[in-house]
């Protein structure tokens, strides 16, 4: 995610302000806001403020809806479709083409159509997406499903995240976009929930009611005050800027401040993306480009995204690990939001790097003793300890902070375009690591799971020699430690 002067910008911004599969960005929007966009403090009512945020998470609880179907749903699928693995791996990877799409998309949509006709889209193709999958008796209309729900959180990605700083009071952004990150984990761990007792199909059917609260509830909340100012909708953004800050709040100063900033950047030069090889960028292309890599190709969609199956491969109930996994994620995601600032950015991904590589390598140790025929009664219990100690490092570290550095890293005039290119990278591993998943697991599983520890260490190794510590410095400050 990205400072909110991409936010305002349509014409570089792009996608940098995106979530991830399974992991998201925690209170980056709200680190990354410009002071010249202080919120008003002046006590006016909060309650649309809180209506307006609720409505937009509930997009977010259909992203994590969305990233969580494939986990519980694999065999009953393969089963009652006759689906090949082949088959399977396609349908489980292909939300990651339709959401590179979406995201691509998110940020021109979002500036024409407004960031509440956006959200009404986006929730338009995830209903599209589910009645498909829902009524699907083969594998085409499981695909143009699956690849409709992923354009449509593709979109979201984007467009939640920048709704929720551009309508919260400075006090409270922080907290407030910290909420997207955990609804997208509460929705995907809901998903592996109720995937445990409920057909594929019903399941499905489940993916519609946040997106039909989402579409009442818009109804009901005003339009971003900042995106109405910038398309010149005067009498519109002091209504709506109005109605959130309170009937009775002065708004006068931070009308003005949203103005101003809005000229300020309109005369910034528009960045291209052939501007990000000059060599003053290079250092922070590499440090934003390289922590995608490591976050994705250290197996994270991979395992996520066919969790059942793999805790049934090493003689383990699917629900029994499914319903671990998701009990788990919500309380460390909790915890890694309250350390980031406390603990700093690199102790903490070297610390969650460490982890991840830590149950990557216990993981594969078991796979190794079972295809040994080796202490086979330990095997179940230590596939599940790896797995769970994988996801907790990475759910506290590896996750949210590599989208925390990419927002601080990138001086403003390219962070739209670095954006775009860093989270296109993010989604293309997301879709490799899915895609390729089941073909590693047959052909080892122990195998697989040591070739996502190697890229783990090397993440800590990459981290220590290239990432400069930025928590509790300016932009500036950490512009100069770069090019240093």
């Amino acid at each position: 995610m990205s400072k909110a002067g991409d936010i305002e910008d349509g014409e570089n911004r792009g996608i940098d302000e995106m979530n991830v599969p399974l992991l998201k960005q925690g209170k980056t929007v709200a680190s990354g806001q410009d002071d010249k966009l202080d919120g008003s403090d002046n006590g006016g009512s909060l309650g649309m403020v809180l209506l307006s945020t609720f409505v937009a998470v509930c997009g977010s609880f259909e992203f994590g809806s969305c990233v969580g179907f494939s986990a519980p749903t694999q065999s009953g699928i393969r089963g009652d479709l006759g689906l090949t693995l082949s088959q399977y791996s396609m349908f489980g990877s292909i939300l990651t083409i339709g959401a590179m799409i979406g995201a691509i998309t998110s940020g021109r949509i979002a500036d024409f159509i407004g960031r509440k006709g956006a959200m009404r889209m986006s929730a338009a193709f995830c209903i599209i997406g589910w009645l498909s999958i829902y009524i699907a008796k083969g594998v085409f209309l499981l695909d143009v499903g699956r690849v409709f729900t992923g354009y449509g959180i593709g979109v979201f990605s984007y467009v939640i995240p920048v709704f929720i700083a551009e309508i919260a009071p400075k006090n409270l952004r922080g907290g407030l976009t910290t909420a997207n990150q955990l609804m997208i984990v509460i929705g995907a761990s809901t998903a592996f929930l109720m995937g445990t007792v409920v057909t594929w199909r019903t399941l499905a059917l489940t993916g519609l009611l946040p997106c039909i609260i989402l579409l009442v509830g818009l109804s009901f909340i005003p339009e971003s005050p900042r995106w109405l100012a910038k398309v010149g909708r005067q009498k519109e953004f002091e209504m709506a800027l109005q109605r959130l800050r309170g009937r009775d709040a002065d708004i006068s100063h931070e009308s003005a401040e949203i103005q101003d900033y809005i000229e300020d950047i309109k005369q910034l030069p528009k960045a291209k993306m052939v501007d990000l090889f000059q060599r003053k960028y290079f250092r922070p292309l590499i440090i934003g480009v390289g922590l995608m890599v490591c976050q994705q190709f250290g197996g994270i969609n991979g395992i996520g995204f066919y969790a059942s199956e793999t805790f049934s491969l090493a003689g383990l109930s699917g629900k029994v690990g499914t319903v671990a996994w998701a009990s788990i994620q919500v309380p460390i995601t909790i915890l890694g939001a309250i350390l980031m600032d406390k603990s700093g950015r690199r102790p903490l991904i070297m610390v969650s790097a460490t982890g991840t590589f830590l149950g990557c390598s216990l993981a594969g140790l078991s796979f190794y003793l079972k295809t040994h025929q080796v202490m086979l009664d330990w095997v179940p219990l230590l596939v599940l300890a790896g797995v769970l100690i994988y996801i907790a490092a990475f759910s506290i570290g590896t996750g949210p902070v590599p989208w925390v550095i990419m927002s601080e890293i990138f001086p403003i005039n390219v962070k739209g375009v670095a954006g775009s290119l860093v989270t296109l990278v993010n989604w293309f591993g997301a879709w490799a690591v899915s895609y390729t998943f089941n073909f590693l697991i047959s052909w080892s599983a122990s195998g697989t799971f040591f070739l996502y520890s190697g890229v783990c260490a090397m993440t800590v190794l990459f981290v220590a020699k290239m990432v400069p510590e930025t928590k509790g410095r300016t932009l500036e400050e950490i512009q100069a430690s770069i090019n240093a």
